[in-house]
């Protein structure tokens, strides 16, 4: 089934609803290209080769998390980024992307889309004084289960061998979740007085803060925790408007 640009961008606005965030980059359609759209590709990030592959399969739109025209960034189109725009351009490509609005979607977002591959259970948001469904962040509960346990269920669950910093207590029962570059949330984290802390990357101060507060940690790969958002939105848009979707994961080690 073929939808209109248009009906694309007016239904992934209303789902998402990106004029709730402050965030670092536009959220919405970054890049106009043709009004029909039968084959939307998403991914995790706007890259080079997620475009060819976008381009070899015939998409007409790509929806991803990272996109471009991030702020700090050169306002120039050189190198790398007229690479990546030219292609899109010359194919006539549409270029969707969300980022903070799908990380806090409560159905789609990453979190949400997380703690479903978990199996956690959401009892509400990270961000104090923020509700649930603007949260950058979640926390909930699990069954109960050892720190050395949690890190062979992340590996085996996302496919990457997480960064596990030991916690105090014995078994995790209570804790937070954060996609992607949150190791600074750790701080709510530990104000939330749960046993782990879950998020993609680590900093090196990251380790101190969850040593000195018996926090179970767990660095489980920025890329690895954010493929499945834009899978579940992709998955939303096909059962809404039969529109065919592809994920491609570019594999990131990061």
């Amino acid at each position: 089934m073929t939808i209109t640009r248009q009906q694309l961008e007016s239904a992934l606005n209303h789902k998402l609803r990106p004029e709730a965030f402050r965030d670092y980059c536009p959220n919405g359609l970054q890049v106009e290209g043709r009004a029909d759209v039968g084959l939307l590709v998403t991914g995790v990030t706007a890259c080079q080769a997620l475009l060819d592959e976008a381009v070899a399969l015939g998409a007409g739109a790509v929806l991803v998390h990272h996109g471009w025209f991030w702020k700090g960034e050169p306002p120039v189109l050189t190198g790398t980024r007229r690479r990546r725009v030219a292609t899109a351009l010359a194919a006539d490509l549409n270029l969707f992307a969300y980022h903070l609005p799908l990380d806090a979607h409560p159905e789609l977002g990453n979190n949400a889309a997380l703690a479903d591959r978990l199996g956690w259970a959401v009892t509400g948001g990270l961000q104090p004084g923020v509700d649930r469904a603007d949260s950058i962040g979640l926390v909930g509960t699990c069954a109960p289960v050892g720190g050395a346990e949690m890190a062979h269920r992340l590996r085996d669950r996302l496919g990457r061998e997480p960064l596990y910093v030991p916690g105090a207590s014995a078994e995790i029962r209570t804790l937070a979740w954060c996609t992607g570059g949150a190791q600074g949330y750790i701080d709510q984290a530990i104000a939330a007085g749960v046993d782990a802390y879950v998020t993609g990357e680590v900093s090196e101060q990251t380790v101190h803060a969850a040593r000195e507060n018996g926090l179970h940690f767990f660095a489980a790969g920025h890329h690895a925790t954010e493929r499945y958002g834009v899978q579940a939105v992709g998955g939303w848009l096909e059962s809404e408007f039969g529109l065919q979707t592809r994920f491609v994961d570019i594999d990131n080690p990061a």
